[in-house]
């Protein structure tokens, strides 16, 4: 183990991203960040440095315990790298009819209030 590793080489070998390529054009996209700033995917990282990777949509923080060079296994790359990412909230599902699709029939528009958390049993 190294004690400072290229940031995209370090993603790619904690199973962040499939491959190194994928972390190298996440870095050239500006979606990783090296304890707050803007990171390039030849940029160092050590032990104790905080990483924000945005990935669909959402960021990861993480916190880099090893150096590692090469790709390891999971339960070794699980002990690499610290997630302190905060738990997402729960998303509600909304019922989105297609545009032309005309009015809803009286069971559509029930099952839509469902979702909605509507009960119109009550009204």
């Amino acid at each position: 183990m190294a004690d400072a590793v290229r940031v995209d080489s370090w993603l790619w070998a904690v199973r962040v991203y499939k491959t190194r390529s994928a972390a190298t054009t996440a870095c050239r996209a500006g979606h990783v960040r090296v304890n707050g700033d803007k990171a390039k995917a030849a940029q160092q990282v050590r032990p104790g440095d905080e990483l924000r990777v945005r990935i669909a949509g959402f960021d990861r923080i993480l916190v880099v315990r090893q150096t590692l060079t090469k790709r390891v296994g999971a339960p070794v790359a699980a002990v690499a790298a610290e997630d302190r990412t905060p738990e997402r909230e729960p998303v509600a599902m909304v019922a989105v009819r297609d545009r032309g699709a005309g009015r809803p029939t009286k069971r559509e528009r029930r099952d839509i209030e469902r979702l909605r958390g509507r009960d119109l049993d009550s009204v």
